[in-house]
């Protein structure tokens, strides 16, 4: 059976992905098969809009998406299987095309939305979250990167609230999201199946569907909330260098700054760097040039050259293995401290190791 089922109703694509199994974390065939049949719908007339959401085991609303395939990231690093680096070319394509698509495009955020699924979702025309939600870019946690356009869409977050998020992986309600600029709208997930059945029919015209969506969505729609967003962040996190940041969190008093440093100790010091570095340059790229710099970045997460490490040496893989494969939680870092990291270490990163033209994704403008 497949995990993703895609049907036509009356001008509106229907997406639902099928795998709450995995909490509908992507594989590369979901990708190939998501970039599929976006691809085609955005060449069919007939079609006027994508809805997409997740499916629980019972085939209701359920969470939507909660990454990649983790376990297959690691087991393919450790075979050498190339198809990892398939994977991560083609989940970037689809990203790319997501928040370059020319037709209204809905996401309904319920439940997990992490990693994999905040690509398929911020690109969205209308990115919908409920009180279920939890919104989060962890890849931090297991000394990866915020990928999947992290480096774009977080910096478009008020002041420097994309670099904490980056960093730390926290994990935001629905409404809090809101007040991220990571939703649109937030509702009540007991509406969630009679906005689908709006989108289902097949007496109405596509553009009343959407009118009676929005309309409902906005109707149902619930407040942001800032609470969460405090004032130490931005003066926090506004700073170039990792060490700088620790060090501000080390000397305040505050309650928000002890959970944060204590959060940011348990992470790896190189890939927090690299993380940093990554958002910042961020601020100031196009979407395509983020994501030809994250291609290039999670191609030396898996074989850092630079660093003689490979496969099972490099923090991605020691990092999934400590907190997925073996789940001891106790990751052995190297550096293990922040004050050993050096630009030496941080820099060959952000070299790609291609030609311009040779780049995976050297076909993606704009």
């Amino acid at each position: 059976m497949s995990n993703i089922i895609s049907t036509k109703s009356n001008g509106i694509g229907l997406i639902t992905l099928q795998r709450p199994e995995a909490i509908n974390a992507l594989s590369l065939d979901m990708v190939l098969n998501l970039t599929t049949t976006l691809m085609e719908w955005r060449a069919d007339p007939d079609v006027k809009a994508v809805a997409i959401r997740g499916s629980s085991k019972e085939g209701e609303f359920g969470n939507f998406c909660a990454g990649g395939d983790i376990r297959f990231f690691y087991n393919a690093a450790i075979s050498g299987d190339r198809d990892l680096d398939t994977f991560f070319t083609e989940e970037y394509k689809l990203n790319h095309l997501i928040f370059n698509y020319p037709k209204p495009y809905i996401a309904f955020m319920d439940g997990i939305v992490m990693g994999g699924g905040m690509g398929i979702s911020q690109g969205a025309s209308l990115r919908v979250v409920t009180e279920r939600s939890k919104v989060a870019m962890p890849e931090t946690n297991i000394g990866l990167f915020p990928d999947v356009g992290g480096g774009y869409f977080l910096p478009k977050c008020p002041g420097f609230i994309g670099e904490y998020l980056g960093l730390t992986g926290k994990v935001l309600t629905g409404q809090q999201a809101l007040a991220a600029n990571l939703a649109d709208f937030a509702i009540n997930s007991d509406g969630l199946a009679n906005l689908w059945a709006i989108l289902e029919s097949k007496t109405e015209t596509a553009q009343d569907k959407l009118e009676k969506c929005v309309q409902t969505i906005r109707l149902g729609s619930l407040k942001k909330d800032e609470g969460w967003i405090d004032t130490e962040i931005h003066s926090t996190f506004e700073n170039e260098e990792l060490s700088t940041i620790m060090r501000i969190l080390e000397k305040s008093e505050s309650d928000w700054a002890k959970k944060t440093h204590s959060m940011l100790s348990k992470r790896s010091p190189l890939m927090m760097s690299v993380s940093l570095k990554q958002i910042k340059l961020g601020r100031h790229m196009s979407l395509s040039e983020e994501l030809k710099l994250e291609r290039t970045l999670v191609q030396h997460c898996f074989y850092t050259k630079h660093l003689d490490r490979y496969r099972e040496k490099t923090e991605t893989v020691e990092g999934i293995r400590a907190l997925v494969i073996d789940k001891d939680n106790s990751p052995n870092w190297h550096p293990t401290k922040i004050s050993e990291i050096t630009s030496d270490m941080i820099d060959p990163f952000f070299v790609s190791p291609w030609g311009e033209s040779e780049h995976p994704l050297s076909e993606l403008s704009s």
